[in-house]
């Protein structure tokens, strides 16, 4: 290891309480293992939502949006690890976070996915209710960028109401210290591999967009050669299917 592992810590609340408190714990535990740690706080970034365009599927560049976005995915792409943490807020993922996924997942992630065998770290923090919702969709969204989420046991949801609560949830916080552990384990044993094969490329991506060949997304006009569908008589078969359905009951 030439240079020291880093984990990059996406913070998706809008204030600096209790998930700011859990990411310091985090910060903590990754600095005793000799890893460099940093947090974007989303709320100190300028940060648009997804723009009426609506051309994002067809999109074939970045999106156009002038923000601090692609600032945060530069610093993702340079990240060993990643770690991904937000609060419950109205049963799902607190707005900002939510804003950073589309924005960031959409218009940027989506070409060549960037982020893809970099190991990633899911945590959420509520009340009580929705923890493991919202721990599985920003889950489904280290997937979907191909990363890789290394199982540290219970999942790392901690428990919180007022300020200063989430420090008093020892076993949230005890699932958080296995998350970076495990992260830590993760990031040191391929960087021991790219080491020893000189391979950067661990896992091949293979299709750069996967959305590529998918009908929903060709938006040119249809070749002479290519069967074009007649909605209306489908609509009809349809319908006559289903008369012949209830003549049978």
């Amino acid at each position: 290891m030439t240079t020291p592992l880093k984990i990059l810590a996406i913070n998706g609340s809008e204030r600096d309480g209790n998930t700011s408190d859990v990411l310091r714990h985090a910060a903590a535990v990754a600095a005793a293992r000799g890893v460099q740690w940093e947090t974007v706080d989303l709320r100190n970034i300028q940060m648009s939502r997804c723009g009426p365009c609506g051309d994002c599927n067809d999109r074939p560049v970045p999106c156009a949006l002038e923000d601090g976005v692609p600032g945060v995915i530069r610093k993702m792409v340079e990240a060993d690890g990643i770690v991904f943490a937000a609060p419950v807020h109205g049963f799902g993922t607190a707005s900002l976070m939510q804003t950073f996924i589309e924005r960031a997942g959409v218009g940027y992630l989506r070409f060549d996915r960037p982020l893809s065998n970099k190991v990633a770290g899911i945590i959420s923090v509520a009340r009580r209710y929705s923890a493991g919702e919202v721990w599985a969709q920003l889950t489904v969204n280290a997937l979907l960028n191909r990363m890789i989420v290394v199982g540290s046991g219970f999942p790392a949801t901690v428990h919180a109401l007022h300020r200063g609560d989430a420090l008093k949830d020892d076993e949230g916080l005890t699932n958080v210290q296995r998350l970076i552990d495990r992260m830590t384990d993760m990031m040191e044993l391929l960087d021991e591999h790219r080491t020893l094969t000189g391979r950067d490329n661990l896992l091949a991506a293979r299709e750069v967009n996967e959305r590529i060949g998918l009908a929903l997304n060709e938006t040119g006009p249809a070749a002479e050669d290519e069967a074009v569908v007649d909605v209306t008589a489908v609509d009809e078969t349809v319908r006559e299917l289903a008369d012949d359905v209830w003549a049978r009951q």
